[in-house]
């Protein structure tokens, strides 16, 4: 390895392909730049939904009047301000996947996590003047979605540094302890703000001031620059050419997007006086759903690497569709299944939703670059067209996280609505429970139903591979799949063009 001169640290010579260069030296440098991508990716996510749960003292009180803040929102402006943070980090993904080869992965971390210092700061002065219009707020809010992208650009990292058989772990374990960030800032930040004033929610601000700028420091002392990583702007474009981007980008919001969008609402759902109004439950367990549906995401992954991943992924639809019933059936005679309100019904079915969501996401993540390997094991299998498909796997991932991501923005917005419009949130849980049933069947039409593209993300290179020789070696099949010859396949062909 050599470092030059440019600024920060980087790294010239990386080749995780190589066993004897990773068992050596590449194992732990990857591993030291995953562990600090890991706290700086978690730190974003917990400013990113930060908002999630100040706004249960944000309400108005039981009689109309100002909560105990000073604020007065409504229902429906509680889930605005959490719903345009997620809108506004789902935008910024794309640029954030595209600024790691430019800039740098280490030199990014710094200041991704440096600036998760002004969201914080200007919510520290928000909730002390409760004065403020409802504009002003949501423009404030807004600000915490820089912490969105960083999920974005931290995966991008730290796909650089692993050989493509570790990829899948280290992308799920980065994930995860990312959207684990969502539940601890819900948890503590319920024990921060319990007294209910606007100084004692600006003390959530004290406490992930210092914790980004831990994260910012251990980044620069810590984590590399690969020369390597390269912004491929072509692999990328020629991505959002195929058809499975876009249909995988609309499965993403139903997994990822319900995932954020339901942990983000959530408290405020159960702090709604047209539910149960229930806020000693939103402070003390609205946290569990984030937990459950972050620690679910690497058992998606898991069990799609077992049973298939589109399989997976339509029991995580069927799944999340009965908990949106149980949800409506919860909500008594507004619902018209049940005629009597049950919360415990909605609590468990809403832990469905979530357990659903999360298993979602780590299938459907690894969906993407199966499909991508199935394309270029269809068109040949060469080395060369096999490293073409796994960029257009990179570009795709960082589509459909961008993509997927505006179903943060897009629950909330639907919740509130819902209740604006009816005052009662069915409408908006009939709508999704039409979505799951869609994106069920969407998950079979495509990847079931006699396709042959639910198969093994990671293609083993065959002897004579692109180390060993000039590069003309095949890719062969992963383990147990069976490849059919493209005449005798026509969903195989037709799947091949999208």
């Amino acid at each position: 390895m050599s470092r030059d001169h440019r600024s920060g640290r980087w790294i010239d010579d990386w080749h995780p392909e190589d066993a004897a260069f990773w068992q050596q030296t590449g194992r732990r440098t990857a591993r030291r730049n995953l562990l600090w991508s890991v706290i700086a990716e978690h730190f974003g996510f917990s400013v990113w939904v930060m908002w999630s749960i100040l706004v249960v003292k944000m309400g108005a009180s039981s009689h109309g009047g100002p909560g105990p803040a000073g604020f007065s929102l409504t229902t429906d402006q509680q889930l605005w301000l959490v719903a345009v943070p997620s809108g506004v980090g789902a935008f910024l993904r794309l640029p954030y996947t595209f600024a790691v080869p430019v800039f740098g992965g280490r030199n990014w971390t710094v200041f991704s996590a440096l600036l998760l210092v002004v969201p914080c700061g200007l919510m520290m002065w928000a909730v002390q003047h409760p004065g403020l219009s409802f504009g002003t707020l949501l423009v404030i809010a807004a600000v915490a979605g820089v912490g969105g992208g960083n999920f974005a650009s931290s995966m991008t990292n730290i796909s650089f540094f692993y050989p493509e058989r570790e990829k899948g772990w280290a992308l799920g374990l980065n994930a995860a302890g990312g959207n684990l960030g969502v539940a601890v800032i819900q948890k503590l930040g319920a024990t921060v703000i319990a007294a209910g004033s606007g100084a004692a929610l600006a003390h959530l601000g004290l406490i992930y001031i210092p914790l980004a700028v831990i994260a910012a420091v251990g980044a620069w002392l810590f984590m590399d620059n690969l020369s390597e990583a390269r912004a491929d702007y072509g692999a990328t474009a020629s991505a959002a050419k195929r058809g499975h981007t876009w249909i995988m980008s609309f499965l993403y919001i139903g997994t990822f997007g319900s995932f954020i969008g339901y942990s983000t609402a959530f408290p405020a759902l159960l702090k709604n006086p047209a539910l149960f109004d229930r806020a000693d439950v939103a402070l003390s367990y609205g946290f569990l759903g984030a937990l459950v549906g972050s620690l679910a995401r690497p058992l998606g992954g898991r069990l799609g690497d077992r049973f298939g991943g589109a399989k997976v992924t339509v029991a995580a639809f069927a799944a999340m569709t009965i908990g949106g019933l149980g949800a409506v059936a919860s909500i008594g005679a507004k619902g018209k299944i049940l005629d009597h309100p049950s919360f415990g019904l909605f609590f468990a079915s809403f832990m469905l939703l979530f357990l659903a969501s999360g298993i979602g996401n780590g299938s459907t993540y690894r969906m993407i670059p199966a499909i991508f390997a199935r394309r270029g094991l269809v068109a040949g299998g060469d080395a060369e067209t096999m490293r073409r498909s796994r960029k257009e796997a990179a570009g795709a991932l960082g589509i459909c996280s961008a993509v997927g991501a505006f179903g943060g923005f897009l629950v909330p917005i639907i919740y509130a609505e819902s209740n604006k419009a009816w005052h009662t949130i069915a409408p908006a849980l009939w709508v999704y429970v039409g979505l799951f049933s869609v994106m069920a069947a969407v998950t079979w039409l495509c990847y079931l139903r006699g396709s042959g593209l639910d198969i093994d993300a990671a293609p083993r290179v065959a002897a004579g591979g692109p180390r060993a020789g000039a590069g003309a070696g095949r890719v062969a099949a992963p383990e147990s799949v069976h490849v059919p010859t493209p005449a005798r396949s026509p969903d195989v062909e037709t799947a091949g063009r999208k």
